[in-house]
């Protein structure tokens, strides 16, 4: 029986949706991977979906297969071009690939399970790129310093992403009705739409108070509808350049800096695992990374030698 592809992607893709609760941005980088591995598309047409952004399926060449062999030798060209990128990029890609093989097998569509035969690189580990404490001082001087609409923006915004740990995704899309100031509240919508409830420092409260009181009217912490995270990365990327930081500043660099700063203060990895809304502990470890001033003060403070005099 020859099934078509594209509506096997489509059937894949819902799966992952409904089933698996996974996230817009998810779905969108599995629809891309999936285009690029059997048709062979690296820029794909898109159609404007409210919700979920897939890729326009109705555009690709129909494509029709009989057995897990037919698919296997429909994306051979594409797995070896892959061969080019990344080590973290075609493991993405591969990933996706090796989740659609498994699903059809388990919806018995196939009678071989290909996936088998696709083996993920290994990435090598990238300690995360963090600013310092002073950085961040010198940040947070330069945002007090104006009063201007985008600078408060700005100042609000890096308050969410350094003081809560956010996603820049879950910070673009904030709505006030989640956040109790009285409180340090703040309920985040994150990967999978999965919850979390995070209190913030009472500085950082400060700057959303001031904040609420000037855009108290708006459903979302920025405005009417969500921002942007394209434009929420690019005031943070020109907060950098306008204090004059040494390395590019990135929203996600402001995560990792939260979690560095954390975890070098004493918190625990479970609970950090909790702040950052981690599934798994294992992706929480990577801010494990200790600078060595902090190395040597903990074994100054730690080791038993450093105690007792020996004669």
């Amino acid at each position: 029986m020859a099934y078509l592809l594209t509506k096997q992607i489509h059937n894949f893709l819902k799966y992952l949706e409904n089933i698996e609760s996974c996230s817009p941005l998810t779905i969108k980088a599995y629809t891309l991977d999936l285009n690029q591995a059997f048709f062979n598309k690296p820029t794909p047409s898109r159609s404007t979906s409210k919700n979920n952004n897939l890729i326009n399926l109705a555009d690709m060449k129909a494509l029709s297969f009989s057995t897990g062999e037919d698919l296997w030798l429909s994306c051979r060209d594409s797995l070896s071009q892959w061969g080019k990128l990344s080590p973290a990029s075609r493991n993405r890609k591969i990933a996706t690939v090796k989740s659609f093989f498994n699903w059809l097998y388990s919806e018995r569509l196939i009678d071989k399970n290909y996936a088998d035969q696709l083996v993920c690189p290994k990435v090598p580990k990238k300690i995360p790129h963090f600013i310092s404490v002073d950085e961040v001082i010198s940040v947070l001087q330069f945002l007090n310093q104006s009063q201007d609409e985008k600078v408060q923006i700005q100042k609000a915004l890096f308050n969410l992403l350094y003081g809560g740990g956010l996603r820049i995704s879950e910070a673009c899309n904030l709505r006030w009705k989640d956040v109790q100031l009285d409180q340090r509240k703040i309920l985040v919508v994150g990967k999978g739409q999965k919850e979390r409830l995070i209190i913030i420092p009472e500085t950082c409260n400060e700057v959303l108070k001031a904040f609420h009181a000037r855009h108290k009217n708006m459903e979302f912490i920025f405005g009417e509808e969500p921002l942007s995270t394209r434009k929420g990365y690019e005031y943070i990327r020109t907060l950098g350049k306008q204090v004059g930081l040494m390395n590019p500043l990135h929203p996600h660099s402001l995560r990792h800096s939260f979690a560095t700063h954390m975890l070098a203060s004493g918190t625990n990895l479970r609970t950090l695992q909790t702040m950052l809304g981690h599934d798994s502990l294992t992706a929480t470890e990577k801010y494990t990374h200790l600078n060595i001033d902090t190395l040597a003060r903990i074994v100054e403070v730690k080791h038993p030698l450093s105690k007792k005099k020996v004669d």
